[in-house]
């Protein structure tokens, strides 16, 4: 693992160490603050060109496409909203997606270390994570081509965790709204100022290749911006669960995938 991350500045290898214990803390303290870490660097440079020679031809060959118009809750209808409120404005979601049995190399190396789980929990005050039983969902790399995008939306997960593979010329910008919403409070009018650009809380972050990223984005509305030139933004996207043999149903892999497992 020591050819794949630079654990000399994250040393997840040595948990309970005075060093793992200092980076578990900043994470925590800056999950806090801002509701995501960031490690630059985490996967080494050669790593992450091996890992993008890799998979650019199957994002040519055998990626699925992923179109669909949304609205930010992902769900047709939401209780106590009209169908015409401008909360419910749809928006459109395009990029290229590989699936866990088509990725290997150091992306499926990475996920599978036990160490990066179990950070990964201790940063999140979990007793432990879980890799996915998914055969397609547990690790995903997508790849956003010109006008391609992510658009707004809220996580179904409690947080995400992605690395950076390869950062486009233009666009491709994470943005975010920190706690938009609560578990106790929808602020179905604060979504609507978010979607008409008039949220002045909106942040962003532009990431550089080879950064991994945890964020909390249940309450946290966000999106990543359309990509401009030819260079396309390419992400690997793990999934972690506090309980073991998580997996999709037949129906979530073909809505995400265009095929079941």
């Amino acid at each position: 693992m020591h050819d794949l991350l630079d654990l000399d500045r994250y040393p997840l290898h040595q948990p309970g160490s005075a060093a793992w214990v200092a980076l578990v803390a900043q994470a925590k303290a800056e999950l806090a603050a801002q509701g995501m870490f960031n490690l630059p660097g985490f996967l080494k440079p050669a790593a992450q060109q091996a890992s993008v020679a890799e998979l650019s031809p199957r994002f040519a060959a055998d990626a699925f496409t992923h179109a669909r118009k949304h609205n930010i809750y992902f769900r047709k209808e939401v209780p106590g909203l009209a169908p015409d409120h401008p909360a419910l404005k749809e928006v459109e979601t395009i990029n290229k997606t590989l699936c866990a049995d088509q990725i290997g190399g150091a992306i499926k190396d990475v996920y599978e270390w036990q160490p990066f789980a179990a950070f990964l929990a201790a940063t999140m005050d979990k007793a432990a994570l879980y890799t996915m039983q998914d055969p397609l969902a547990r690790v995903n790399a997508m790849n956003y081509g010109q006008g391609e995008g992510l658009n707004w939306h809220f996580d179904r997960s409690e947080f995400t965790t992605t690395l950076l593979l390869q950062a486009p010329d233009g666009g491709g910008v994470f943005e975010y709204r920190t706690d938009l919403r609560s578990d106790a409070d929808p602020n179905f009018d604060g979504v609507a100022r978010l979607l008409t650009g008039q949220d002045p809380d909106l942040q962003s972050i532009t990431l550089e290749p080879g950064t991994l990223n945890v964020f909390r984005g249940k309450n946290t509305a966000h999106r990543v911006t359309p990509v401009e030139g030819e260079k396309a933004r390419i992400i690997a996207v793990f999934s972690f669960f506090d309980k073991p043999g998580v997996r999709f149903s037949e129906e979530e892999q073909r809505g995400f995938y265009g095929r079941a497992a």
